[in-house]
């Protein structure tokens, strides 16, 4: 029997760095038992590196993010169970989030051998919660994908838009990707760039979802307005980041993630039964592909701002946990302290100097690779069940704390 006679709770997840270590209890876990709401927030990318940076960039040396202020913090292990690659890609890490279960690169949902794996999305939607994904790359981007489709390949990004509207059905769906919803010849709403184009083999996926229910909102002004219970939002014609290197990439999506998180949880917040979301902001990683320090601390001033909107709602929820992560790092970023006199092809890799608020000291962030890396990521957790995630555990083991935390 799920929930009958116990405190309801939520969950929140979000992935943040900073050393491993348990708080004690907190107050809204003491007092909630079982979580109602589940919201799983992701910097994509986002690894110690990563936060570091943000936080002396937009903090200081001795500030702190919202992400720094949950009650427990811990380390991810990443790796996926692909026979070629030790380093994982988001589909696999996305999985074992959203299923309990590593699987090979690419995959979306399912196990090595292709077989489906039920999703922590798909058991809330079947307790009766309402369901939510949310992100600054295409809605049928790897990462939202693996907790509410299933496909072999990463790639099939139509046929996860089709198993959205006919499947999992989550009631609210926010980010870019138009492309893979509307049929060759049919451009959409926003203009393509060289190489993109409209591509769905099955005609007019947008006008299929309004068939079914779904809302359809095209911008911001027309997300804010509407009171609709099950929204469709694409907001640009792949991700809505334009990415680049330092001085060409530009992170300025049309609909900021603070003002998707807000309506979702609006909107979601609406069923007694509570339920799950997945929040993501994709630029911490794109940005890191392409070496642009300026880039990620753009979308990670994005993403703190998300956070602080999300623990305002948990204040007032305190049937929350809250569970922040990143997939996998990317771009294998350090902090270096800055010497003027360091120059030369040596210090290429060698984004600044940035300035610390605060201070007169300066520091240059350092990159090995565009690619991921297979490095620990930092977590923060608070509310039921978040102590299970101090110190460090594989990925698989952050499905089974939102599970167990809302007996799914």
């Amino acid at each position: 029997m799920r929930g009958r006679g116990l405190a309801a709770a939520a969950v929140l997840v979000v992935l943040c760095g900073g050393s491993a270590a348990v708080a004690p209890t907190t107050t809204a876990e003491a007092g909630a038992r079982v979580a109602r709401n589940i919201i799983y927030i992701q910097g994509d990318g986002l690894g110690l590196g990563q936060r570091n940076l943000l936080r002396l960039a937009l903090k200081g040396k001795h500030g702190e993010l919202a992400l720094d202020k949950l009650a427990v913090t811990g380390l991810v292990r990443t790796s996926s169970d692909d026979p070629d690659e030790i380093v994982t890609d988001s589909a696999a890490s996305a999985t074992a989030l959203a299923t309990g279960h590593k699987t090979r690169n690419g995959a979306v949902g399912v196990d090595a051998e292709g077989r489906p794996l039920e999703t922590v999305l798909e058991r809330a939607k079947r307790a009766g919660k309402s369901t939510g994904l949310v992100t600054t790359a295409q809605v049928t981007g790897a990462s939202p994908a693996a907790f509410a489709a299933h496909v072999p390949s990463r790639d099939s990004q139509s046929d996860i838009a089709k198993q959205y509207i006919e499947n999992s059905r989550p009631d609210v769906l926010l980010g870019g990707g138009e492309d893979w919803w509307y049929p060759k010849g049919n451009p959409g709403l926003w203009p393509d760039k060289p190489g993109e184009e409209s591509r769905s083999p099955y005609g007019n996926l947008v006008e299929r979802a309004q068939r079914t229910g779904y809302t359809y909102v095209r911008n911001g002004d027309e997300l804010r307005d509407t009171r609709a219970n099950r929204l469709l939002g694409l907001f640009a014609n792949e991700d809505m980041i334009d990415y680049g290197p330092d001085g060409v990439g530009k992170y300025a999506p049309r609909v900021p993630l603070q003002q998707m998180a807000r309506k979702a949880l609006d909107t979601l917040s609406k069923n007694p039964r509570g339920f799950f979301l997945f929040l993501e902001e994709e630029g911490t990683d794109g940005m890191s592909h392409e070496n642009n320090a300026h880039g990620v601390i753009d979308a990670g001033r994005s993403l703190d701002a998300t956070v602080a909107e999300v623990m305002r709602f948990v204040r007032t929820h305190p049937d929350t946990l809250v569970i922040i992560g990143g997939d996998h790092e990317t771009g294998g970023l350090s902090i270096e302290n800055y010497d003027s006199s360091e120059t030369g092809p040596e210090h290429e890799n060698q984004d600044g100097p940035f300035a610390i608020p605060g201070s007169k000291l300066e520091f240059t962030v350092d990159w090995t690779t565009h690619d991921h890396t297979g490095a620990d990521t930092p977590v923060n957790a608070e509310g039921p069940g978040s102590a299970r995630l101090g110190g460090t555990v594989e990925n698989t083991e952050v499905y089974h704390v939102m599970r167990e935390a809302g007996r799914l």
